[in-house]
């Protein structure tokens, strides 16, 4: 397997959840509902890849 396996996913997951807490952030500034569930789907998102990142690195 490669060295690096897993940490891509994890790289990915961490950008994700940052994007969508500054969505979820500024959607809750603004009132805006519709970009605070986009944060909060963001962030979802960024945990499954940080999660699948923890388990390809732990098959290694």
């Amino acid at each position: 397997m490669s060295k690096g396996k897993g940490y891509s996913d994890k790289v990915k997951g961490a950008v994700s959840k940052a994007k969508g807490e500054v969505k979820d952030q500024v959607g809750n500034a603004s009132d805006n509902k519709r970009m605070q569930n986009e944060g909060k789907k963001d962030k979802l998102k960024g945990n499954a890849q940080n999660a699948t990142g923890n388990r390809k690195k732990s098959e290694r």
